[in-house]
């Protein structure tokens, strides 16, 4: 086998292939890669992501963001999807369950919980669901966790979430003392140690708790691989500190669900615009899913009636909606997005400044640049304007750990404002409720720095920006939203559409603009940071698939790189994933190292020099990959059928 194609495959159970069960779980459309997770397929809308301009990363990305909404067998007719039947009454059933601890609050708790992408999203909804009730009147029941703690919400730390031994101990101390405690963690891929290791707890603790897995896979697709490319220790890549696989804790939720002590939410919404970026599609379907549920619950429990699925129906048509009229801004959203890869391009800085909730989703745009597309922490940053003394855990933190986690309003004022140039950009992002004379005085500071300044808008019909702020800004994507005559509750509506159309366009962004800078090939994300294992797998197979090189010689380049420039011992081969993350988290361009020495078959030393010497990453791959001499297979030019895969 050792010369054979690299490939990860699903482990199945005997008992069930063949059977209905197995046949549901398998991708049958043509143009996919069957044993890949559906969060970790190449999509083929941006198959050509890398070659596109502007305006077309823009639409491709759009239409990505489109399929979370599309019904079921309209692109994946063996899934489930978000509007499908099934979804729908899991998240009624869900809604009831969060509806019990809203009439009963005393010793009850509500706990969102996830890592990277998915805790600084479960963070943020905490956040909004507790400003609820405290508008309300009402004691704030949500808490959140993220893997890693509250850094990790304004910094990147994804490898905390390889832990789920940390997962189970951060439950544990929030949950103290509690009598009922709804525990939803959320993982796109079903792949996070740190969720998996509270899943299980919980099952385990059934008299207090009750679990609710969030994922886009199905189960089977949970993260229980095969490997043939590893040694046979690690071929069912257990947890590292764990007893069960996330694929293992996912079957018994599914069992567990029959009797409603646990549940599963895992509609499929496509793969995404960039492969295996899940903090796009992934994270924006992981609010619509969650806040839709949550919502309903809180709508109904005050009318003293069940969640039904017309209140369900209802705020996600709000959702999808969002979506329309966020992408009918595409040329502005386009124009932005040239501006900060220009920024980028000439080595400036970006900066997106954001009034109240908008604030924290631009902090998420900026540190998730960091891993996803190898950025300095400095390239693009969120900074958040308001009050946020009553959103973090432990605001201590926080507080004098390096420029790497500031984030406030005085943070930008102190360390950034004075150092502005006139190659820098500034992107404000506020509503036309926010104080606008807060937003005036400081967009005129920053003027006076750098010419580059452009406004994200939220207003409602009858609103207007005056005209002194208008003529600031060069440029301004203005969204304006319909009036919704909704109970108090629903007002909330309106603002959960304003802050993921704000993440849409963030996002749509700050990805366009690396694709600009030469940093993706095809639709994958070469120059990511190997943060977590599941990166280390991601990066793998990314070797494998463009290489068209054995598992072994993979494997090999890729720890070369890593280790780069000790060598590889026996010890070093033979160490658990986690050592490998360790010191590759610390450095640049690891898999394009290994790629190029892989392709041109040379040494480490050599491949990291041509990189040194290019205009951007992908530009000396491609050449390395059409050059002569180059034997080349369908593999390297991204057939899907002979890729990789990861879990």
């Amino acid at each position: 086998m050792l010369g054979t194609p690299f490939l990860l495959f699903p482990r199945v159970l005997p008992s069930l292939i063949g059977s209905e069960h197995h046949r549901k779980t398998k991708f049958s459309l043509s143009g996919y890669e069957a044993a890949v997770p559906i969060t970790e397929k190449s999509n083929p809308l941006t198959r050509n992501l890398d070659k596109a301009d502007a305006e077309k990363i823009v639409q491709l990305l759009g239409q990505c963001d489109a399929e979370i909404f599309q019904e079921e067998g309209q692109i994946m007719p063996t899934y489930q999807r978000l509007y499908s039947e099934s979804v729908l009454t899991t998240m009624l059933q869900v809604a009831g369950k969060v509806q019990e601890v809203l009439k009963e609050p005393d010793g009850g708790l509500v706990v969102l919980s996830g890592g990277g992408t998915s805790g600084r999203m479960a963070f943020l909804m905490s956040v909004s669901f507790n400003q609820l009730m405290r508008g309300l009147g009402q004691k704030p029941l949500y808490t959140y966790l993220i893997a890693g703690g509250d850094r990790s919400v304004v910094a990147s730390r994804e490898r905390t979430e390889d832990s789920a031994l940390h997962g189970i101990e951060e439950l544990k101390k929030v949950a103290a003392g509690k009598k009922r405690v709804i525990v939803i963690g959320i993982s796109v891929g079903l792949s996070a140690p740190f969720v998996a290791g509270q899943m299980d707890y919980c099952m385990d603790n059934p008299a207090v708790f009750l679990p609710v897995l969030v994922g886009f896979n199905p189960v089977s697709m949970a993260r229980q691989s095969f490997f043939l490319c590893v040694p046979l220790d690690l071929r069912n890549d257990p947890i590292e500190d764990w007893r069960s696989t996330f694929w293992q804790v996912a079957e018994r939720m599914q069992k567990m669900q029959e009797k409603e002590e646990a549940f599963v939410l895992n509609p499929a919404i496509g793969p995404e615009g960039l492969s295996g970026s899940s903090r796009m599609k992934g994270g924006s379907a992981t609010r619509i899913l969650l806040e839709t549920l949550l919502l309903a619950a809180h709508k109904t429990v005050d009318q003293g009636v069940a969640s039904s699925q017309r209140c369900l129906l209802e705020i996600l048509r709000t959702f999808e909606r969002a979506h329309q009229v966020t992408y009918s801004q595409s040329s502005k959203i386009a124009t932005l997005m040239k501006q900060v890869s220009t920024s980028l391009e000439k080595k400036g800085r970006v900066h997106l400044v954001g009034w109240q909730t908008l604030g924290i989703i631009a902090i998420m745009d900026g540190v998730e640049c960091i891993h996803t597309f190898g950025a300095d922490f400095r390239d693009v940053r969120g900074f958040l304007i308001g009050d946020h003394n009553d959103m973090f855990n432990e605001k201590a933190e926080l507080t004098d750990q390096g420029p790497q986690f500031t984030f406030s309003q005085d943070d930008f004022l102190t360390s950034i404002l004075p150092s502005l140039t006139e190659i820098d950009t500034v992107v404000f992002i506020f509503t036309l409720d926010d104080n606008l004379a807060e937003v005036q005085a400081l967009v005129e500071q920053v003027r006076k720095k750098s010419p580059n300044i452009q406004a994200l808008v939220h207003s409602t019909v009858g609103q207007s920006l005056p005209a002194p702020l208008k003529k600031l800004f060069p440029s301004i994507i203005s969204i304006t939203w319909p009036l919704l005559f909704f109970e108090y509750e629903g007002s909330y509506v309106q603002k959960f559409q304003r802050e993921l159309s704000t993440k849409w366009v963030l996002n749509t962004v700050s990805t366009g603009a690396h694709v600009l800078l030469g940093k993706i090939l095809q639709n994958h994300m070469l120059d990511l940071r190997i943060a977590n294992s599941k990166l280390f797998w991601r990066a793998l197979a990314m070797l494998q698939r463009f290489s068209g090189q054995s598992k072994a010689r993979c494997i090999e380049s890729l720890l070369q790189a890593i280790h780069f420039p000790q060598p590889l011992s026996d010890d070093v081969r033979a160490a658990p994933i986690s050592r490998h993350v360790q010191v590759a988290h610390e450095k640049e361009k690891v898999i394009p190292t290994a790629l190029l020495s892989l392709v041109l078959r040379c040494a480490t030393a050599e491949a990291k020099a041509r990189l040194a010497a290019a205009p951007s990453v992908c530009e000396v791959v491609r050449s390395a990959l059409s050059g002569p001499g180059q034997k080349r297979s369908t593999r390297a030019l991204g057939d899907p059928k002979d890729c990789g895969a990861v879990n």
